[in-house]
């Protein structure tokens, strides 16, 4: 178990670098921020998406040292950050909220079509014809 843990994480680390160079957010913003979280809770690795809840992403001003619960499953009705939907027993959604920290103060561009690579940074995804045909 510990070891398809490992590979899920190294899998996702090449998937994270491989959708970031073929980003056009690369050339606007080469440094895209970091879960500072990413290697200490698993719910970061997880590797479904959730469901599109909008095609845009979402500014938020961020601080540091502050632990921030994003949701995966798309159905928090406190878009984009989690609110405890996906522990209801009767919708059953296995997701679970992605926990992350920033590193610095400033504004930060969260997804919310809960497809990006960089979880829980937009990196660009929302874009793709796919997504932007979904209703």
């Amino acid at each position: 178990m510990m070891i398809i843990a490992k590979l899920n994480r190294l899998y996702m680390r090449q998937f994270k670098s491989l959708a970031f160079l073929c980003s056009k957010n690369f050339k606007d913003n080469p440094e895209m921020p970091k879960n500072l979280l990413e290697d200490v809770h698993n719910a970061n690795s997880q590797s479904e998406n959730g469901v599109i809840y909008d095609k845009k992403p979402f500014k938020i001003k961020l601080i540091p040292n502050k632990t921030y619960n994003w949701c995966l499953c798309g159905h928090s009705k406190n878009q984009p950050m989690c609110d405890g939907t996906h522990k209801n027993p009767y919708i059953q959604i296995k997701l679970r909220p992605v926990r992350f920290k920033v590193s610095e103060e400033k504004d930060y561009w969260l997804c919310n079509c809960k497809q990006t690579a960089n979880r829980p940074f937009c990196d660009g995804t929302h874009k793709r014809e796919d997504i932007q045909a979904k209703k």
